[in-house]
């Protein structure tokens, strides 16, 4: 089998208010959209937007590494999200991890490269 790309999908009741979410807090450029999916680039990665979300809260497995897991839980929310688990440091070090939910219901993690 040759695969030709590889994406992630994730649901949208409001594919507009999905697509600002994650260009405008990731910094995704959109490549295709069409009424019932949209395909974001972040970083390399393709990030599948597809229309006909109920909204409901689901687990994406999705995981952004940033710097400060602190002020990117802030601009999550600034944003539009939320923190479902607020970050706290562990085992002596800053804190790495922030679980967060896009405003379509979408959680997804932030994580600190650990030392």
């Amino acid at each position: 089998m040759i695969v030709e790309r590889v994406k992630y999908v994730i649901w949208a009741a409001d594919m507009d208010r999905a697509l600002a979410f994650y260009c405008d807090l990731f910094g995704g450029r959109v490549l295709k959209q069409n009424s019932v999916i949209a395909e974001v680039e972040i970083l390399g990665a393709v990030l599948g937007i597809h229309s006909g979300g109920e909204g409901k809260r689901t687990w994406t497995g999705l995981s952004f590494q940033v710097a400060d897991v602190i002020a990117g839980g802030r601009e999550v929310i600034a944003a539009g999200g939320q923190m479902t688990r607020e970050p706290e440091p562990e085992n002596g070090e800053p804190p790495h991890l922030a679980m967060c939910v896009d405003p379509e219901g979408n959680e997804f993690m932030l994580t600190r490269r650990r030392s």
